[in-house]
């Protein structure tokens, strides 16, 4: 079953420090000033943060799924995904991963249960 902004709106909120910004008629999710999530205008495609050094490889896995951001984002850690293609447990995954890019690693390691010195 395909996943819905309503599923990537209540990830992404349910996480530490994130809250959602509408910017030129896009919704993006940001920790502080950074944006770690956004849907496109007609909410069909989300991107959200990944390595640089990973994403070609990423799209080359599933090229009908993940795709290259627009061409003035390719110098950020960024990769474009359609809606449609993905499971929950998938967007789920993509969206924390995007999100951990984005906090302090002790936020992080608390959010999962870690001790923090």
């Amino acid at each position: 079953m395909a996943v819905t902004v309503d599923d990537v709106r209540r990830i992404a909120l349910s996480l530490p420090r994130a809250y959602e910004a509408l910017v030129r008629d896009r919704v993006k999710f940001r920790v502080g000033q950074l944006v770690f999530l956004s849907l496109s205008p007609d909410e069909t495609e989300m991107g959200f943060g990944y390595p640089k050094e990973g994403r070609n490889a990423l799209i080359a896995s599933e090229p009908d799924k993940f795709h290259l951001p627009i061409p003035s984002d390719m110098r950020y850690n960024w990769v474009r995904v359609w809606l449609a293609a993905l499971e929950l447990d998938e967007l789920e995954e993509l969206i924390v991963e995007s999100w951990r890019m984005s906090v302090p690693k002790r936020v992080y390691a608390e959010y999962v249960g870690e001790q923090v010195p």
